[in-house]
């Protein structure tokens, strides 16, 4: 390289470290900003979050009274419509006829030892019908899923409030 092109090369630098300079105070006062806007944003939503959060706390009970009884009408008419199902009319009297055995069992222990005998009466045993297993798990599944999808509704209520867009 030649002392020519050192010296131009030299006054590049020069030239693009003073525009550097000179860009480099409004930069940084544009950085500042941010960070204040940003730190004050924060601020905000940490007070409406509080804010939220105290109401929240203020009335949990009420709200999951409400979330309690949501269900009163659904489970009332879940009940009609399975007893009209023929199979779970089925299903009811094939366990009553348990319950009365084990009434049977109850009267016969009772019979027993009321005239002094040896108690020689089984204890009512209960079986589990896989059925009920199965309908319990999908239940379950199926409640697991709208209760995932409340909480999300609660998330974002807060969040909606937290961002002021409420």
């Amino acid at each position: 390289m030649t002392a020519n092109e050192i010296q131009k090369a030299a006054e590049r630098v020069a030239k693009l470290q003073a525009q550097a300079e000179k860009l480099s105070t409004p930069l940084a006062d544009a950085q500042a900003e941010l960070e204040a806007a940003q730190e004050a944003e924060a601020a905000r939503r940490a007070e409406r979050g509080a804010v939220y959060d105290r109401e929240f706390a203020d009335t949990w009970q009420t709200r999951a009274e409400e979330a309690a009884h949501s269900s009163d009408d659904a489970q009332e008419r879940f009940i009609e419509a399975l007893s009209a199902e023929p199979w779970f009319a089925a299903y009811v009297e094939f366990r009553a006829a348990r319950y009365r055995r084990g009434h049977v069992l109850t009267e016969a222990q009772r019979a027993q030892r009321s005239i002094g005998e040896p108690n020689t009466v089984p204890e009512q045993r209960w079986y589990d019908v896989q059925i009920l297993d199965e309908i319990q798990r999908a239940v379950e599944k199926q409640a697991a899923e709208l209760g995932a999808q409340f909480a999300e509704e609660l998330t974002q209520a807060r969040e909606e409030h937290v961002s002021g867009k409420d």
